[in-house]
């Protein structure tokens, strides 16, 4: 997959085949986003077409709503690639989000990044729009269209609710994961890297690798979690349970950052510096301040418990 970063002057960014292109932020890259990429992929194939996906970086947020803006999401950048280069996208247009782009005129935008971009088929969902004040869109884009066709993808619902990367947001905040796992068609991951930590776990039994995210990822709730560990050099993949927090029972949770811990089963290596992915699986518990080190070793226990009857059906050969 080529990435093409739409930097101005955009004509330097036009040296490519024709394309069919989606267009979204698709943060998430979630069932109602893989609709839109399918249909896109399906088009291309049928019209010979190369593969194409546009995106924005930062979020629009970040310059429409400085209140709510956000910096964290499901599929950070190097994650979005990744998992479009996966579904055999050829190129790959990354549109900065700027003031500037926020006051484009519909007409502008569509001159610009279509017309003269070399593409001949335009692919989005019912709700996308663009142009100054998000005026333009998909009844406006097939009106205006000039020179490529336009193709709108209706809503992907699940269970009656449209999916949606808000509705994953929340699910994860609120330790619903399968609920968020079902809307993105596969378990939430965290990639990062393992750092040394306090070492506390070890002195009490339970050894955990210390992951640091290598990109500002939306973390779930606060609490334990049945989770399964690649280890990216290897490609091996472990079970596990994980403590996303603080650890209040030994940190006041005002002055402590939050951490991902994960305690690997039947694991005794040492990884640190060693790239993973965690993959979340189920929520078992919200963490909690224990009244000593016995109750605290009583309720890691009875969470590993939990966690390898949860992880029974996952397949990790």
């Amino acid at each position: 997959m080529k990435t093409i970063e739409m930097i101005h002057p955009i004509e330097n960014c036009y040296q490519h085949e024709p394309c069919a292109l989606a267009i979204g932020f698709f943060d998430g890259i979630h069932l109602g986003h893989k609709k839109v990429i399918d249909t896109m992929i399906n088009i291309a194939e049928d019209k010979n077409l190369k593969k194409a996906v546009m995106t924005f970086d930062p979020h629009p947020s970040v310059v429409l709503n400085p209140e709510k803006q956000r910096t964290d999401y499901l599929t950070p950048m190097y994650e979005k690639k990744r998992i479009l280069a996966s579904m055999g996208i050829d190129y790959l247009f990354i549109v900065p989000f700027t003031s500037s782009l926020a006051k484009m005129e519909e007409h502008d935008f569509i001159k610009d990044y279509f017309t003269k971009n070399n593409v001949k088929e335009v692919v989005a969902g019912f709700d996308f729009t663009y142009g100054k004040f998000g005026k333009g869109n998909m009844l406006k884009l097939e009106a205006d269209k000039d020179g490529f066709n336009v193709t709108t993808v209706e809503k992907h619902a699940l269970h009656d609710e449209k999916i949606s990367t808000t509705l994953i947001r929340t699910d994860l905040e609120n330790g619903n994961i399968k609920s968020a796992n079902a809307q993105l068609g596969r378990p939430y991951k965290i990639t990062g890297l393992v750092v040394q930590g306090e070492k506390r776990g070890r002195t009490i039994g339970f050894p955990t690798a210390n992951v640091e995210p290598n990109e500002n990822f939306v973390l779930p709730r606060l609490g334990v979690y049945a989770v399964t560990l690649k280890i990216d050099q290897t490609g091996k993949v472990y079970k596990g349970v994980c403590n996303v927090g603080v650890k209040p029972t030994f940190h006041d949770p005002e002055k402590q950052q939050v951490s991902i811990e994960v305690n690997i089963f039947d694991f005794n290596q040492s990884i640190y510096g060693e790239r993973v992915e965690i993959e979340w699986h189920d929520f078992l518990r919200a963490e909690q301040k224990f009244d000593g080190l016995d109750s605290l070793i009583a309720q890691i226990n009875h969470d590993k418990i939990q966690s390898i009857k949860i992880l029974e059906t996952i397949n990790i050969d």
